[in-house]
């Protein structure tokens, strides 16, 4: 199992690890290539037992309750990303000289001949966002596409469907980038880097490393972050095809090879002729939504990738223009008695709340969650002449007090003390005490959702809820 494409799989033992969003398609589809597939997966709960069952009656093997026991004759594992690199399993692997790949390698293996390009983006923040902006560009360009990966269809759906693509814009993970050794984009871009998910990697050194495997092997431009260095180094690291370029992305005026903002106006020094002396304009900074500074870096960025790709400059504008953001992520809720609620639940990280914070000017900020490993100091040192007071939820919220005394002294802490969903509706009941007119009422939480909630979109949900009750009582 080289590094091309493989096309026979007729009776080749393939394992299969974790049932889930990644795992049951997976398991299908290899099956229907002719595979004798075994799924093995670490739980054995009622859910899981019913997802076997499903996988059982097509005649493929699920293991239950064993995650880490390397099945005999194995082949090939194809994991779910979110399994760690430590886990038993793939060192039973390593010793038996058994490769690991994960859906996105797999995907990538299973393309046609004649398969559409990937444009390919990560960074700690703002993947979704800028993927989405993507797709709409290069739709306005009137090119057949898809947001995919992490988001809207499945890689597998999208490479052996029958919806025929001429480019894919692809959100890939640090967990699905691990897992994918041999994928080489048409262009990529890592948007931004800071510590996230080190309980998974082991270190930042190894989750830098595993972001910047995107560059490898890219064909026309290495899309970075000029205000973030690191995304540099991993382009100056990557071993990329004869005449594919380094393109960066700034807030600031740009120089040659770079796209950026010159007096409101979105600009390509990049992708035009004599880069030198001569400048493309794209879009006013009006036409993004929101227009706050780290989702104008997602547009630069979505546009460097979509110039790399030949899109005229107009596609991006009208693309821009067309797009409209998720939910939970900087979503205007109400205005009451002259105070703005603003949910970005999204924001579960150190690094997506600092951007949160860095675009209004005065916060009673709501906070809290599961760190997952975070460290705060950075975040309250560098957000604290905006906090107007902080109310804290959630399981971790220690961390961040603990943060706020040391660098925001004088900023008054409300801690609610509380884990239970119902904490929300207290949080912004205190909020409201807190600020005054012209203030903003932030939800950004800078941490997970699942010590509280299913996910963030039901924290934002509750968020949102508690404020129309506000709303409905005042």
């Amino acid at each position: 199992m080289g590094s091309g494409q493989v096309t026979d799989w007729q009776g080749k033992n393939v394992t299969v690890a974790g049932l889930g969003v990644s795992g049951i398609p997976v398991a299908k589809v290899l099956h229907a290539r002719g595979a004798h597939v075994t799924v093995v997966n670490d739980g054995d709960d009622a859910r899981a037992r019913a997802q076997a069952a499903e996988l059982e009656a097509l005649g493929i093997t699920v293991r239950l309750g064993d995650g880490a026991t390397l099945p005999e004759g194995t082949e090939l594992i194809v994991t779910a990303p979110g399994w760690k690199p430590d886990k038993p399993l793939f060192a039973a692997a390593r010793e038996a000289g058994v490769p690991v790949w994960g859906d996105v390698e797999l995907a990538w293996r299973l393309r046609g001949p004649d398969a559409a390009p990937w444009l390919a983006v990560t960074g700690t923040n703002g993947k979704t966002t800028t993927v989405q902006m993507l797709a709409s560009i290069l739709k306005a360009a009137g090119l057949r596409t898809a947001a995919v990966g992490n988001i809207g269809v499945s890689l597998l759906d999208a490479v052996l469907g029958d919806e025929q693509y001429d480019v894919l814009a692809v959100e890939l993970s640090s967990y699905q980038l691990h897992w994918a050794p041999s994928l080489r984009a048409h262009s990529a871009a890592v948007l931004n880097l800071a510590p996230d998910h080190l309980d998974w990697h082991g270190s930042m050194e190894a989750y830098a490393a595993d972001k910047g495997r995107i560059y490898e092997g890219n064909r026309v431009a290495c899309v970075y972050n000029v205000a973030d260095k690191a995304t540099e180094d991993l382009v100056r690291a990557a071993d990329v095809e004869e005449g594919c370029r380094a393109i960066g992305f700034t807030l600031g005026t740009p120089g040659p090879s770079q796209l950026g903002v010159v007096e409101g106006i979105l600009v390509d020094r990049a992708f035009v002729e004599n880069r030198q002396k001569n400048a493309q304009e794209l879009a006013e900074v009006a036409d993004v939504n929101p227009p706050a500074p780290h989702n104008i870096a997602n547009a630069l960025a979505a546009a460097a990738l979509a110039r790399a790709y030949g899109v005229p400059a107009k596609a991006v504008r009208d693309g821009l223009r067309a797009f409209t953001p998720d939910a939970h992520r900087i979503a205007h809720v109400a205005d009451l008695d002259g105070v703005a609620y603003v949910d970005d639940s999204k924001a579960t990280n150190t690094h997506a709340a600092q951007a949160s914070l860095a675009a209004y000017e005065s916060i009673v900020w709501i906070a809290g969650g599961l760190a997952k490993g975070a460290v705060f100091e950075e975040l309250v040192a560098r957000s604290a002449e905006r906090l107007r007071a902080v109310v804290l939820i959630g399981a971790d919220r220690g961390l961040i007090r603990e943060a706020l005394a040391r660098h925001a002294p004088e900023v008054p802490v409300v801690d609610l003390d509380r884990t239970d969903t119902g904490a929300m509706l207290a949080a912004v009941q205190e909020a409201k005490r807190l600020a005054q007119p012209g203030d903003t009422v932030l939800l950004a939480p800078a941490c997970a959702s699942m010590d509280m909630f299913v996910n963030y979109n039901q924290r934002g949900d509750v968020f949102a809820e508690a404020v129309r009750e506000l709303g409905a009582g005042a």
